[in-house]
C-alpha cells in the first residue's frame, strides 16, 4: 500500500474541508463592522495558536507511538506534563503570582521551555549512557519521575497561600486565550526547524512500525534514530506545553483516530491525519467553550475527558482481545 488509496484521499479531503469550515467560522462568528478590525487582531493569532499546538501534540504522540511500538502511549508519560506543573507551582510558592515570571508571558515560556528542555538532556544523557538500548527503561523512569514530580507539586500546592492558589490552577488548564504573539513566533520557528529535521525519518517511521527486531533486520539503525526521534518529541511536546499548557490525551485521542479513519500505515499520510483531526478537535472544542458554554470549562477539560474515556476503551477493547 505505498500509494493511498481513494477512500483515504476521499475522507483526508471531507477532513480538511471541515477543518477550514471551522477555522473560518471561529473567525467570523459574530463579526460586525464596527468590531471586526479588534476581534480578527485577537482570534487569528489564537487560532493559528491552536492549529500549531493539536499539530505538533498529534504529531510528536505518532512519532513516540512508533517508536515505543505501543498505540496507547502519549509523551505525557515521559514527565514533560508533570515538570511544568512543579516549575510554575514552585515560581509561584517562592515569587508569588505577580512575579515577572508568571506574569510576563515572554519570560514565562523562556524559563520554562529553557528548564523543561535541560531537565530532558540531563535526563537523557544520563539514561542513554548507562541503558542506551531499552526504551522501556526510559518509559519506566520517565514514569517514575512525572509521579515524582506530581507529588512535590501536591505538596507545595498545599502550603501555598489560597489567594495564590488560583494561578496555579489556571496554570494546570490548557488555554488559548491571550496568546502572546512574540511568543508565537519564537514557538514557530523552533517547532518548524524540529519538523523539518524529522520528516526525513518518515520513511524509518513506516519500518520501525513493524517492530524492533524487524526493522533491525532491515538495516534501520533502530536505537541511534529511536534517540534522535525522542529528542524531536521532547521538544515539540516542551514547547506545545510552555505555550499553552498540558493537553494530556489529545494525542492519544488523535492519533488513534487517525490510525482508524484512514488504512494507510505511511506516517507522511498519517501526520496529514493526525493534523486534520488535531485542528477539528481543537478548534470545535474551543469555539464550543467560547460561544454556547461562555468559558464555563476549558478547551482543555473536554478534550481530556473525551481523550480519558477513549484511553480506557482502548484499554478494554486490548483485554477482550
Amino acid at each position: 500500500m505505498h500509494k493511498m488509496t481513494k477512500s483515504d484521499k476521499r475522507k483526508l479531503l471531507i477532513m480538511a474541508i471541515l477543518a477550514i469550515g471551522l477555522i473560518a467560522v471561529f473567525l467570523l462568528f459574530g463579526l460586525n463592522p464596527k468590531s471586526y478590525q479588534y476581534a480578527l487582531s485577537r482570534r487569528i493569532p489564537k487560532i493559528y495558536a491552536i492549529v500549531m499546538v493539536g499539530g505538533v501534540i498529534g504529531y510528536s504522540s505518532l512519532i513516540f507511538q512508533t517508536v515505543t511500538n505501543n498505540h496507547i502511549l502519549t509523551p505525557s508519560v515521559l514527565g514533560l506534563d508533570s515538570l511544568y506543573m512543579l516549575l510554575n507551582t514552585v515560581l509561584v510558592f517562592f515569587l508569588g503570582s505577580t512575579s515577572k515570571w508568571i506574569v510576563d508571558a515572554n519570560s514565562n515560556f523562556l524559563l520554562t521551555l529553557v528548564i523543561m528542555l535541560g531537565g530532558s538532556a540531563l535526563f537523557y544523557q544520563l539514561i542513554f549512557k548507562k541503558r542506551s538500548q531499552n526504551i522501556f527503561f526510559i518509559l519506566l523512569v520517565g514514569i517514575v519521575i512525572g509521579t515524582l514530580f506530581e507529588s512535590a507539586t501536591t505538596f507545595f500546592q498545599v502550603l501555598t497561600d489560597p489567594s495564590e492558589f488560583l494561578t496555579v490552577q489556571d496554570k494546570s488548564q490548557a488555554s488559548f486565550n491571550n496568546i502572546n504573539t512574540d511568543v508565537l513566533l519564537l514557538a514557530s520557528v523552533i517547532t518548524i526547524g524540529a519538523l523539518i529535521y524529522s520528516v526525513r525519518y518518515f520513511k524509518v517511521l513506516d519500518v520501525m512500525g513493524l517492530g524492533r527486531d524487524q526493522a533491525i533486520n532491515l538495516g534501520v539503525e533502530y536505537d541511534a534514530i529511536t534517540r534522535r526521534l525522542l529528542v524531536v518529541v521532547v521538544i515539540l511536546t516542551a514547547v506545545a506545553t510552555a505555550l499553552v499548557g498540558p493537553i494530556t490525551f489529545l494525542g492519544l485521542l488523535v492519533v488513534n483516530i487517525a490510525r482508524y479513519f484512514i488504512k494507510s500505515y505511511k506516517h507522511s499520510h498519517l501526520a496529514v491525519a493526525v493534523w486534520l483531526i488535531s485542528i477539528v478537535s481543537l478548534v470545535g472544542a474551543q469555539f464550543l467553550v467560547e460561544r454556547i458554554l461562555k468559558f464555563g470549562v476549558s478547551a482543555s477539560i473536554i478534550i481530556n475527558f473525551i481523550g480519558g474515556v477513549y484511553f480506557i476503551y482502548l484499554l478494554m477493547k486490548g483485554r477482550t482481545k
